[in-house]
Formats: C-alpha cells, structure tokens, sequence
C-alpha cells in the first residue's frame, strides 16, 4: 500500500539569497501528515528557508512545492490555497501582531479570505479557545505579556484552519509553566488533526515531544522517527546539536543491564523513573 500524499512537500527544491551562498539544494522534504514533526540544524542551516519555503513565503529558485500533490502556483489563487493548508508562525510575535487588539488581530487572516462576519467570528472564538486567550480578546496587544503575544500569533494561524502549523521556536522565551502550557496547547490542535511542525533548538524538547525529527546538514535534510534520528552522533554532530539526555540516560542503562536493546529508552524525566528501579 502506498502512504498517503503528503499535505505540504517540497520536491528539488533549491533557493539562495541575492548575492549569498546557496543554502538549500535539490530538497526534497515531506510533511507527514498526523505526525509531530521537529525541525533541527545549526544556525544558518536552512531551516528558516526551508519554513518559509513550505509556508510560501519564499518561491524555490529550482524544483517545487506541492500542496496535496498539485504543484502550487504563485498567483493569487494558489497562494491562497496555500496559506488555508499551512500557516507559519514567526520565533518575535511582535514581527507577527499589528491590530489594536486580540480578537482584531486573530480576525486578520479570516477577514482576508472574504469569509462572512459570523463564519469569522466563529473562526477567531474558537482559535482564542484553543490557545486558552478567550478572556483577552478585547485587551489591547500592546498590553500582552510576551507568552500571550506567542499565544496571540498563533492564535492568528489557527483561525486560518490550516492543515499544516509550521512554529518557528515556540517555546523560546518563555518560562518552564509558560512552555508545558504552550506543549499541551499544541497536544490539542494535534487532536483536532492539525499536523504541527516546530523548529527548535532544544534537542530534548524534540526527544520528547516529537513523533519524527528532521536534521537539517550540510549534505541535506534527513527525517525519520525523532528516538532513532537524535541518537545518530553522526548527524547529530554535522547539525551542531548535542546527544539528547534521554538518549544519553537510554545509553547508560543499557551498559548497566537495566534497559533492553530493545526497549524505549526515557524521553521525559517520569520515563526515567519509571525504567530505574527504587532504592529498596
């Protein structure tokens, strides 16, 4: 059986900036659909192109982008069928804000597809529930503290219904309640059948969270199950990342007897317990 088409994919895909180096050649990159996808690399390894590139933000200088398939075009019509499957959401949600207030701003994206009043404001309640910002709609965003801004601007895509939420480091800037609370806000649009693709530097945010990891280095972009990708040091080194803890703490208990070869090794601290026996 063949998999499913994927919803947004880049196929030989290559871009330079004016006057600079090239920095992403002949790529090709699937977004699964369903799965939690990590987005890794060093500074300056391509991942805000390649964001930009899925989104449609940037146009391949070579090869193509394909929503479902169907190779997008850059007109108006096409970019607007892009931008109701994937929606992009900056790491500074002040590039992103620019209303006078919450709701004003999460309406932004509807009012532009020419949706009636009620279907936008049916749209903009639902994204402000689903971000937990319901009883900030009418604050001013000048107002926000900065994980409400981060929640605002997603919020933004959200009402978009797309398909596809690519975050450029979400959790960057905020504090260890502010990230949980953003981690399980994502856990519910995955349930709602948002597939979520996050660009991160945390390689234990990504051991955790996601269900592949793709590392972006200089030979290109490799993907596959995120417990197998971080616990290649090969790649991990090419990337410039370090060995996750959890992979790390999996490598110690199998050298003492505790974790099988086979077994799942810790992604999350309770993992860890869970696996190392109790003082008796």
């Amino acid at each position: 059986m063949s998999e499913p088409t994927a919803p947004v994919a880049l196929r030989g895909a290559s871009y330079a900036y004016e006057d600079g180096p090239v920095v992403l050649s002949g790529l090709d990159f699937d977004v699964r659909e369903g799965r939690a996808l990590a987005l890794l690399g060093r500074n300056g390894s391509g991942k805000t192109t390649l964001m930009r590139l899925l989104s449609g933000g940037l146009r391949p200088h070579d090869g193509r982008l394909t929503v479902q398939g169907t190779p997008v075009t850059y007109d108006r019509k096409g970019l607007t069928r892009l931008r109701t499957t994937v929606q992009l959401v900056v790491q500074d949600p002040d590039d992103q804000l620019f209303a006078a207030s919450v709701a004003q701003d999460v309406s932004f994206g509807p009012l532009n597809l020419g949706l009636s009043d009620p279907e936008v404001r049916v749209r903009v309640d639902e994204a402000l529930a689903a971000l937990d910002i319901s009883a900030l709609a009418d604050r001013p965003t000048h107002l926000l503290s900065y994980g409400q801004r981060k929640r605002t601007a997603i919020a933004g895509a959200v009402a978009m219904r797309p398909r596809v939420l690519i975050l450029d480091e979400p959790t960057a800037g905020l504090d260890p309640d502010g990230q949980e609370r953003l981690l399980a806000t994502l856990d519910g649009l995955r349930s709602s059948g948002t597939t979520v693709v996050m660009a991160t530097h945390d390689v234990d945010l990504a051991l955790r969270w996601a269900d592949d990891a793709a590392l972006l280095t200089p030979s290109g972009a490799r993907i596959g199950p995120a417990p197998e990708m971080l616990a290649r040091t090969d790649l991990l080194q090419q990337a410039g990342l370090r060995l996750p803890w959890g992979v790390a703490a999996a490598q110690l208990l199998r050298a003492q007897g505790l974790l099988g070869d086979a077994s799942t090794g810790p992604r999350t601290p309770d993992d860890l317990a869970a696996l190392v026996p109790a003082p008796e």
